[in-house]
């Protein structure tokens, strides 16, 4: 009997185009398009299918973009296969939150779309940024980053195994390249993101989170979700806390893997836009089954790969 995971995509996945091929072919997914449009103020479907203004990369787009496609893939898929587990990859976190019955869709786009806002806002553009740190074991970068005292820069998130991501000042992030790939990173890549998220640095954006979250009740999630916080299963009383935290800490995606791996799960589905959770699951652990749910070819590959 398989254990099912579903893992909703993060920021970075997006692209024109994404959830169109769904959304004119399922009913279902086209309903979350006309959902998200109706406490969205702008045209949602315009924006992830054509996006006409060139503002799909901006933050406060992205993140109510990348969920709705998300949940878009979710309606394309549950009727044929159950999770047993969800997770998700940051804003990707949302879209666990929805699937497992946390919180209702329209108040989660609508959430995500200030949720982005804040992040948009906290730190100026230029002042700071974030880079991937490819082949150093985590406790290496942990160590060196220590080190350095020219200004703020933090461990982001924990993708896979060789893979690192850290946030924060320009300066600071200059300065830890050089100093990862003295102790042996094989390439440190600055990521085209328009600030540090989950550092720190965040503080502000955690703030304005926290008094929106205010006003949202959440429920009781009917299928067990695991945070990125703390990689671990979230209970209904903890939820708003975790999301305020989530915004200015590291994203523990690798822990959260391996909590899921011990406790059974055996096939993991990414759903949304892309295949970067699906990378990182292969890293994690080559043994497992890992589909993805993006449009109808890869909806047909997932069914066909999981009725084997």
């Amino acid at each position: 009997m398989m254990k099912v995971a579903f893992l909703f995509a993060g920021q970075g996945a997006q692209y024109v185009g994404m959830g169109k091929d769904l959304a004119n072919n399922i009913k279902e997914a086209m309903e979350v398009f006309d959902e998200a449009q109706e406490v969205l103020d702008f045209d949602i479907k315009k924006l992830c299918f054509e996006d006409p203004n060139k503002v799909l990369n901006k933050t406060e787009y992205t993140q109510p973009a990348i969920l709705t496609v998300n949940i878009a893939a979710l309606k394309a898929i549950e009727k044929e296969v159950k999770p047993d587990i969800l997770a998700g990859l940051s804003l990707g976190e949302y879209g666990a939150l929805v699937a497992g019955g946390a919180i209702d869709f329209k108040k989660a786009v609508n959430l995500v779309r200030k949720r982005g806002k804040f992040m948009e806002e906290a730190v100026p553009n230029g002042v700071g940024g974030m880079s991937a740190v490819l082949g150093l074991e985590k406790e290496v970068v942990e160590n060196t980053l220590k080190t350095i005292t020219e200004g703020i820069v933090e461990i982001s998130n924990f993708n896979c195994p060789g893979q690192i991501v850290i946030g924060g000042e320009i300066k600071a992030l200059k300065i830890a390249e050089e100093k990862l790939k003295n102790a042996g990173a094989k390439r440190v890549i600055p990521l085209t993101v328009s600030g540090p998220f989950h550092t720190s640095m965040l503080e502000g954006a955690a703030i304005k989170l926290e008094k929106e979250l205010e006003n949202i009740e959440f429920n009781n999630p009917a299928i067990p979700i695991i945070s990125n916080v703390d990689a671990d299963y979230v209970k209904v009383e903890n939820i708003k806390e975790l999301l305020k935290k989530q915004v200015k800490s590291a994203v523990l995606f690798e822990q959260s893997i391996n909590k899921m791996l011990e406790d059974g799960v055996d096939t993991f589905i990414e759903l949304g836009p892309g295949k970067t959770l699906s990378g990182f699951v292969k890293k994690i652990n080559r043994k497992v089954t890992v589909c993805n749910v993006e449009d109808m070819k890869s909806l047909e590959k997932t069914l066909k790969t999981l009725r084997r």
